[in-house]
């Protein structure tokens, strides 16, 4: 039976965090744009280094929120105010100072929820099995080692040439990586 196996990418180790940011620098102004690093712990302006622009996912919970908080207030207002008004004890039926903390619990309920559900779907998570995790050495990356992954899909991918450039950059050692 033959093996299907297909090239994902090259995998480069680095000892530092010194190391792999400014390897990251190297791949970034070289014109690499299909990579990633992978730290044990966050390595300070690294997304920099990697030349990621900001996050999406602010926007999108200013927006859930704003929508919540508008949601919650018409639906309390038009409740209240126009499907069923009770006039109890001559309070207003539109009373703004009532409706704040439900309004505020659904902003929050709103938000919450969107940058949860946000963050898993713009980080493509959860990944079950990813080619990786089949990488004895990729274990320490949870432990004490760097690593950086450039992808078969960038436009400047060419096998032979990407190992040599990432042992430029200081890697300890490459690894081609296969699905």
């Amino acid at each position: 039976m033959a093996s299907d196996k297909r090239e994902v990418g090259i995998l480069a180790e680095y000892d530092t965090p010194g190391a792999i940011f400014h390897a990251c620098e190297q791949i970034r102004d070289a014109g690499f744009r299909r990579f990633d690093a992978y730290t044990p712990f966050p390595v300070h302006n690294l997304d920099r280094a990697m030349g990621l622009g900001p996050s999406y996912l602010p926007w999108l919970v200013l927006i859930a929120a704003a929508t919540g908080a508008t949601l919650a207030m018409w639906l309390m207002v038009w409740t209240s105010a126009y499907d069923l008004p009770l006039n109890i004890g001559g309070k207003p039926t539109f009373s703004i100072p009532a409706f704040i903390p439900v309004t505020f619990e659904v902003t929050i309920l709103f938000g919450g929820l969107t940058a949860v559900f946000g963050m898993f779907v713009l980080n493509g998570m959860p990944t079950y099995h990813h080619p990786l995790f089949a990488i004895e050495r990729f274990a320490t990356v949870t432990d004490d080692k760097f690593f950086v992954m450039i992808e078969t899909k960038d436009k400047k991918y060419d096998r032979e040439s990407v190992i040599d450039f990432l042992a430029r950059t200081g890697a300890k050692s490459t690894t081609v990586v296969e699905a």
